[in-house]
């Protein structure tokens, strides 16, 4: 039911304050930044098993996005709900594992029933609480405090800035955990390869250039209406002229021919060579796709041609393969 009383300035001032108080609580979490987090982070980095992360209500859900975070950064994890943890799920922990449980009063009765015998599986136990003297505090091997001075909440009730402390410190965890282990962009993309980052940080140039048969492709001696011929039945707007060990020599593309036809030259009879455009800018076909827009886009040329580690001609691409491809 809405307050009668709420007037439009009342909810932005109410909205205001509850970012204030967030940041506020995310900031204070600076101070308590300590060895015991940097003895979880090492902790962590030592597990032979994988990472359970588990946590009751709103905890619970953020004890999810830190276990999907630390997976997709290098960390094998997943969350297991407590309630679940007591009728069969403990099974899914050995002691090669190390959990980290969020609660933020950590007296959570669903957290402090499973509490016992994950110890008793030889699991590691790293916990997260609002409270470092609650029994779950005591009873970890290393405590994190997440505590908040106050809820967001104008009752001071609903989980708000502890939830907000408690996401706050499980991604400090899991970024200073990528950090220690080398995990790169490219490691990251190796985890999200349906994502627009995975296609920008997996896909070469060898993977999109046309090749063999559909590269289009004259020799030095070539007429230039045979390399006119040529960029037609390839439909690139462009060919490549090759010495006999098909280095590449040259260029001719659309634009080319137009300007020869605004300068009113004669184009019967002419050899390829004479009007090509030499020393044309490259790739090698083992960039990445995303290094060929960046190429592209600087130096505003609507395609390239890809070369291997011998020097010699290998592919060719344009702007509308990488369009397709999802990497622009």
């Amino acid at each position: 039911m809405t307050s009668p009383t709420a007037s439009p300035s009342d909810l932005l001032q109410l909205a205001r304050r509850t970012l204030e108080i967030e940041a506020t609580a995310v900031s204070h979490l600076q101070d308590r930044l300590d060895q015991s987090f940097l003895d979880a982070v090492t902790l962590i980095l030592q597990c032979q098993g994988r990472v359970v992360v588990s946590g009751m209500g709103k905890s619970g859900h953020i004890g999810g996005k830190i276990a999907a975070t630390l997976a997709s950064t290098g960390t094998p994890a997943f969350f297991m709900h407590p309630a679940e943890a007591s009728h069969g799920d403990l099974g899914m922990i050995t002691g090669q594992d190390v959990v980290i449980v969020l609660s933020n009063s950590g007296e959570s009765a669903e957290i402090a029933a499973i509490v016992p015998l994950i110890k008793r599986r030889g699991a590691r136990l790293i916990s997260m609480t609002g409270n470092p003297d609650s029994t779950l505090a005591r009873e970890a091997d290393i405590h994190l405090d997440a505590s908040v001075a106050q809820e967001a909440c104008p009752h001071n009730l609903a989980p708000t800035a502890s939830t907000t402390a408690a996401l706050a410190m499980g991604d400090a965890l899991a970024v200073a955990v990528l950090f220690a282990r080398g995990f790169t962009a490219e490691d990251f993309a190796r985890t999200h390869p349906g994502g627009a980052l995975g296609r920008r940080l997996l896909v070469h140039v060898r993977d999109l250039m046309h090749k063999d048969a559909d590269l289009p492709v004259v020799k030095a001696n070539a007429s230039l209406k045979e390399a006119l011929l040529e960029m037609t039945r390839k439909s690139l707007g462009m060919t490549a002229v090759t010495d006999d060990a098909g280095r590449l020599l040259g260029i001719f593309t659309d634009g080319d021919l137009r300007r020869l036809l605004d300068n009113d030259v004669d184009v019967r009879g002419v050899v390829i060579t004479e009007v090509m455009k030499r020393d044309p800018r490259t790739i090698t076909e083992d960039a990445l796709a995303v290094e060929a827009v960046q190429m592209m886009e600087t130096f505003k040329i609507n395609g390239l041609f890809a070369v291997n580690a011998a020097g010699q001609l290998s592919g060719a691409l344009n702007m509308h393969d990488l369009l397709r491809a999802g990497v622009v």
